[in-house]
Parts: structure tokens; C-alpha cells; sequence
């Protein structure tokens, strides 16, 4: 049979019949149409993960300084506190939420990450899944079978909707990451392909309208406290699933949804700086400010 399917109940029917999980249905397809090995597949998954764990490291070190001094060292701070012990959210919700962060502040000081989908929603991913993963003595081999189910979320919203901010939002890109880390939890977690999906719907359901409005044209503000939501909201979805609450609107419904609200959005919160945040008095302030910066500095260079 062939494993090249186009959308999530495919993706469960095969599941099913195979009697395999969604990871492995993902590494069959890409044996299928490709001239790949399993053993290429799990090495290129290690040095992703490993990237990933020394982007999370570099970052909570708090001397991550984006190119524009929006942010940098918040991370850390979360970090701290978290450690301190007397926190609302709990332990592994803040360890996750600021490993998130940590990964956009190291994005935005030009450091090296793994788009997952997107640079802009790079440190969901990370910040659930492994975070997670780690603090429950998963071994790297389910770390990345977590992270190969997640990957089969993002290919089959990539494919029926987008994971573009330009396009479709920011629920597009963290709304993305945030339902491919709920479905790699639920992975890591023990859990069945349909949880998987259910937790991926839930996860989109939560973020639909989440408009891509980032200040002077920078991935960081908003984007960093967004990675921290979609983290957070990634965990809560896959314990929902775990714990046998079903979504009214499945997988497939919830992208096809998410992918109408985004192409209903006007330009203006769709990655343009024109509308939403970025024209706040403080944001139209903050970018008349990084421009004066850049003119001086052309004129110095000149």
C-alpha cells in the first residue's frame, strides 16, 4: 500500500491497518518516496535534536542580545524564577515555557536553530518536547520519534493549509508548532495515534485568529511570549487528549478552519508590521527608533 497520505484520516485509516504508530508511518512514506535509509532518517533527526539542545542551552545562559535590543535575557529570568520554587504554573510548564524562549532569543542574536516550522515558532517544539522529554527520562530514540510525529502534523497542515505568517498568521507558524509539540507529546507520553491528532486539533482550536503582527518588521516581539503560549497550550492540549476529552472538530476540520481564517485576514496581520502590535504608539515609536539607528549606522559605514 501506499503510505503518502494527504491528510489526517488518512494518516489514522493507515495507522490502523498497518497497526503502526504515526512516526513510523512518516519513516515508511519517506522510504516510499525517497532513495533514503532509516538509518540517514535517525541520524538527520539526532543533529536536529541536537541543535535544538544547544540552541535551549545558549539561550537560558541570558546573554542572548537580538541584533535590535528588543529582547534578550528573558529567558533567563523565567529560568530563575522557575528555580526559586514558588510559581503558579509549576515546575515543568515554566522549564518548558522558558526553554521556548530561549530558543527565539538565540534566533534573533543570529544564532543556529531549527526552523520547526518556521524560525519564528522554533522554540515551541524544543521547549515542549524536549524539555519534557528529558524531565521524564525518555531516551533520545522516543525523543525523536516524538519529534517525527510532530513533523508528520506540520507536513500535513504544510500541506492542506500553511505555515506561513505571511499567509495565513501567526496561528499559522506558532499555532503550527504548538500542534505538532501537542502531538509529539502525546507521542512521548505513550499515547495513540488518534490522541495524537486530537491533541493537534485541540492545540489549533485554542490559537485560530492569532494574527502575525511583529514590531518594526522583527521576529521577537511579540514572536518570543507567543513561543511561550504555544508551549504551554501544546501541554495542556496533550493532557486534554490523554485524558480521553475528545475535539468536536477534527484534525483535518481544525486546519481546513485555521486555514480559512488566515486567508480572511487582512494584509495588515499577516507578517507586514501595518497592522495589530506594530502600530501601537510604543511599537510605531520603537520602530522610528531602530531606523534612526540603522541610518546612523549606514552613515558611519559609509
Amino acid at each position: 500500500m501506499s503510505y503518502n497520505f494527504i491528510n489526517g484520516k488518512q494518516l489514522l485509516e493507515i495507522c490502523r491497518k498497518e497497526e503502526k504508530k504515526i512516526w513510523e508511518i512518516l519513516i515508511l512514506r519517506e522510504l516510499e518516496e525517497t532513495d533514503t535509509t532509516y538509518e540517514a532518517i535517525m541520524e538527520r533527526m539526532d543533529k536536529t535534536i541536537s541543535v535544538m539542545d544547544r540552541s535551549i542551552e545558549k539561550g537560558l545562559q541570558g546573554d542572548q542580545r537580538s541584533l535590535s535590543g528588543l529582547i534578550g535575557g528573558e529567558s533567563h529570568l523565567l529560568e530563575e524564577y522557575r528555580k526559586k520554587g514558588d510559581t503558579l504554573l509549576g515546575d515543568g510548564v515554566l522549564k518548558a515555557a522558558a526553554a521556548s524562549m530561549a530558543v527565539l532569543e538565540v534566533n534573533a542574536s543570529m544564532g543556529k536553530i531549527v526552523a520547526a516550522p518556521t524560525a519564528g515558532s522554533s522554540g515551541i517544539i524544543p521547549g515542549g518536547i524536549l524539555t519534557l522529554g528529558k524531565e521524564r527520562g525518555k531516551t533520545k530514540e522516543e525523543i525523536i520519534r516524538s519529534v517525527l510525529t510532530a513533523t508528520a502534523i506540520g507536513l500535513l497542515i504544510a500541506r492542506n493549509a500553511t505555515v506561513s505568517g505571511a499567509e495565513g498568521g501567526c496561528q499559522a507558524e506558532v499555532g503550527t508548532a504548538s500542534a505538532m509539540a501537542a502531538g509529539g507529546i502525546v507521542e512521548l507520553m505513550g499515547g495513540s495515534p488518534e490522541q495524537v491528532l486530537t491533541a493537534a486539533a485541540l492545540t489549533i482550536k485554542n490559537l485560530e485568529g492569532l494574527v502575525c503582527d511583529p514590531i518594526a518588521g522583527r521576529v521577537e516581539c511579540p514572536c518570543m511570549k507567543r513561543n511561550a503560549i504555544g508551549t504551554v497550550n501544546a501541554m495542556l492540549c496533550a493532557d486534554m487528549a490523554l485524558a480521553g476529552i475528545q475535539s468536536i472538530v477534527p484534525f483535518d476540520d481544525a486546519v481546513d478552519a485555521m486555514y480559512r481564517v488566515g486567508r480572511s485576514l487582512p494584509y495588515t496581520l499577516k507578517e507586514t508590521s501595518l497592522g495589530g502590535l506594530a502600530v501601537t504608539k510604543t511599537g510605531l515609536a520603537i520602530t522610528m527608533e531602530l531606523k534612526e539607528k540603522n541610518e546612523k549606522k549606514k552613515k558611519r559605514n559609509s
